[in-house]
C-alpha cells in the first residue's frame, strides 16, 4: 500500500476515535482526499452525491422505515406477540422463545435491527421478568434477537448491497431466510436447554385448538403482511422495490381502519419521524458515496486485491479472514457505512477467489449484524440497557452466549454457499 492509502485510512479512523461521526468523517477524507491527492475539482464530488441520491433503492428504505414505525405506533407489533406466546408459551422458557419468534416474524416486515430491538424489547424485557425469567438472560436474548429483523428480508442492508453490487434484490432477499430461521431455531433450542428442568416458572397450558384458533383469527392481519411481501414479490405481482409501498399501505391502511389502533392525527407524526430518520440515513449514504470515489480514483481496491492475492491463495482463507475482519469493523462501524464502503472493496477480490457476490451479501449482513451487538459502538447494547436499565458492561456479558449461536450460523452459512444458494436458485436468480 502507498503512503497516501495510509494517510486516508488514519483520518477515517483518527475521526472515528474522537467520536465524530461517520458521516462527518467521510465527508471530511474525501474532501482532503480530493484537495491533496487527486487533480480533479471539488464539483465531481459534488456530481457523486447528486448521482447517489438519485437511486431508487434508497426510496425503497424510506418506505421500509415508514412501514415499520407505523407497525410500532399502531397493535401490529403487540398482536405478533400474542401470537408467538400462544404457540410456544406451554413449552420450557417458552416466553423467551416467543420473544424470537416475535422478533423474526417483526423483521420479516420492518427490514431494520434497531427498530426490532426497540418495538420488541419495549415489550419483551418487563413481560420475561415479571414471569421470573433472569435477567441476564432477558437482556442477552432481547438484545441479540433483534438482528433477525436484519437478516430475515426485507432487509435494508441487503438493499444497500445490491446498490453496491447490482446483484439481484429479490435473490438477494431469499438469501437471507437460511440464516435468520437457523438463528430463531437455535436460540429457541438454547432457551428449552437452560429451562427444561426450571420449575420456578410457571408454564402456560397447551391451548385448545379452540383458543389457537380465536387467537390466529385476532392476529391474522398482522401475520398476513409478511406474508403479502413474499408472495407478492415471487409471483410477479411486484417487484421487491414496490414491495415496501405495498407494505407501508397494507400497515396504514389495517392500523387506521381494521384494528382502529392508529389515529388519524399520527399518521403526520409517523411520517415525520420515518423522513428524519431517512435523512440520517441519506446523509451517511452521501458520505460514503464521497469516500467510496476518492477510493476508486486512488485506485485502492485494486491494490487492496493484489497484496491479498499475493498472501492468501486459498478461497477458504479469504472466507475466514474476510469474516473475522468485518466482525472487527463491525465493532465500530454502523452496517450501511460498513456495506458501502467496504461493498468496493470486497468485489474485486471475490471475483478473483470465485465467491458468489450475492453469498458474500448474506454474510455480509449476518456478520455486520452481529456488530449492533458487540461493544464499544453497539447500538443495541446500549438501547437494551436502556430498557433494561443495566450498564454496557452487563448487557456486553449478557449476550454472549447468544452472539455464539449467531457466530456458528455466520460460519456455517460462509462454507456452504451451495445450501444458502438453493433458494435464489430455485426461483431462477442464480445460475
Amino acid at each position: 500500500m502507498q503512503t497516501t492509502d495510509f494517510i486516508i485510512l488514519l483520518l477515517l479512523m483518527g475521526g472515528m476515535a474522537a467520536y465524530v461521526p461517520v458521516f462527518l468523517c467521510l465527508f471530511f477524507t474525501a474532501f482532503l482526499g480530493f484537495i491533496f491527492f487527486t487533480d480533479l475539482p471539488l464539483l465531481v464530488l459534488t456530481q457523486s452525491i447528486l448521482r447517489a441520491m438519485d437511486n431508487f433503492a434508497l426510496v425503497v428504505v424510506l418506505f421500509f422505515i415508514y412501514c415499520g414505525n407505523v407497525m410500532t405506533t399502531g397493535s401490529i407489533v403487540d398482536k405478533l406477540i400474542r401470537f408467538a406466546n400462544m404457540l410456544v408459551s406451554w413449552l420450557p422458557g417458552g416466553l423467551g422463545m416467543a420473544g424470537v419468534i416475535a422478533c423474526a416474524l417483526f423483521g420479516a416486515i420492518s427490514g431494520s435491527t434497531v427498530a426490532t430491538v426497540v418495538a420488541m424489547g419495549g415489550f419483551m424485557i418487563p413481560a420475561l421478568l415479571q414471569n421470573g425469567y433472569p435477567l441476564k438472560y432477558t437482556v442477552g436474548l432481547m438484545c441479540t434477537s433483534g438482528n433477525l429483523g436484519i437478516i430475515i428480508p426485507p432487509s435494508i442492508s441487503m438493499i444497500l448491497w445490491c446498490m453496491v453490487s447490482n446483484v439481484s434484490l429479490e435473490g438477494l432477499f431469499l438469501t437471507g431466510y437460511l440464516p435468520g430461521i437457523l438463528i430463531t431455531l437455535l436460540t429457541c433450542g438454547y432457551s428449552y436447554f437452560i429451562f427444561r428442568n426450571d420449575t420456578k416458572i410457571e408454564r402456560r397450558p397447551v391451548p385448545p385448538p379452540d383458543v389457537l384458533w380465536a387467537a390466529l383469527k385476532e392476529c391474522i392481519w398482522s401475520i398476513m403482511l409478511p406474508v403479502v411481501i413474499f408472495v407478492g414479490i415471487y409471483s410477479g405481482m411486484f417487484t421487491a422495490n414496490e414491495a415496501a409501498v405495498v407494505a407501508s399501505v397494507y400497515a396504514l391502511i389495517v392500523e387506521l381502519l381494521i384494528h382502529k389502533t392508529m389515529k388519524w392525527k399520527d399518521v403526520k407524526k409517523v411520517t415525520v419521524s420515518s423522513a428524519v430518520t431517512s435523512a440520517t440515513l441519506l446523509i451517511i449514504v452521501a458520505g460514503a458515496t464521497c469516500f467510496g470515489r476518492l477510493l476508486t480514483l486512488e485506485n485502492i481496491p485494486n491494490r487492496v486485491t493484489e497484496a491479498v492475492l499475493t498472501h492468501i491463495h486459498s478461497p477458504a482463507l479469504f472466507m475466514f479472514v474476510s469474516q473475522i475482519m468485518l466482525l472487527i469493523v463491525g465493532m465500530f462501524m454502523d452496517v450501511i457505512s460498513a456495506t458501502l464502503i467496504l461493498g468496493p472493496v470486497f468485489l474485486p477480490m471475490l471475483s478473483a477467489f470465485g465467491i458468489d457476490w450475492m453469498h458474500f451479501g448474506t454474510l455480509m449482513t449476518v456478520n455486520l449484524a452481529i456488530g449492533y451487538c458487540t461493544p464499544p459502538v453497539g447500538v443495541s447494547l446500549y438501547i437494551t440497557g436502556s430498557i433494561a436499565n443495566k450498564d454496557i458492561i452487563f448487557v456486553t456479558r449478557s449476550v454472549i452466549p447468544f452472539l455464539i449461536i449467531q457466530l456458528a450460523v455466520l460460519f456455517f452459512v460462509a462454507y456452504w454457499p451451495e445450501g444458502n444458494l438453493w433458494l435464489p436458485r430455485m426461483f431462477g436468480y442464480v445460475k
